[in-house]
């Protein structure tokens, strides 16, 4: 019997993940985060119906700068969440599963998500000013 150190099977310390992993992966924990966003976004709309002093509170939470980095955060989860979405509406077609698709559908939805989050936090950065 061999002493050998290496693994029998592919570990995730030598074995690298493809894109279109990474997305799916990324597609699923997305879904959660995006509830919790949900749930906060509801907890900011009571505290809008509650009156001005619980209003003012979570004002000031979500105005400030930990809190605009996870609304950032959070839409760059719902972006990726409906760009991938589309891409599974494509796949539940019988669309992109030839040669390189899959990979190349991965990185267009990188590649929307990452524009449509940074043009939509621009438009709010103009929109303010």
């Amino acid at each position: 019997m061999s002493l050998s150190k290496v693994p029998l099977s592919p570990h995730l310390q030598v074995y690298r993940l493809p894109l279109v992993a990474l997305v799916s992966i990324s597609h699923r924990v997305c879904g959660v985060i995006n509830g919790m966003g949900y749930a906060l976004f509801i907890i900011f709309l009571i505290s809008i119906a509650s009156g001005f002093e619980t209003y003012n509170i979570s004002y000031v939470v979500f105005t400030s700068t930990i809190g605009k980095i996870l609304l950032s955060l959070w839409l760059f989860s719902l972006y990726l969440h409906i760009c991938n979405g589309v891409r599974h509406l494509f796949w539940d077609f019988g669309y992109g599963f030839s040669g390189n698709s899959p990979l190349i559908s991965s990185l267009l939805v990188v590649s929307f998500t990452v524009l449509l989050t940074g043009s939509t936090i621009l438009l709010y950065l103009m929109w303010k000013f």
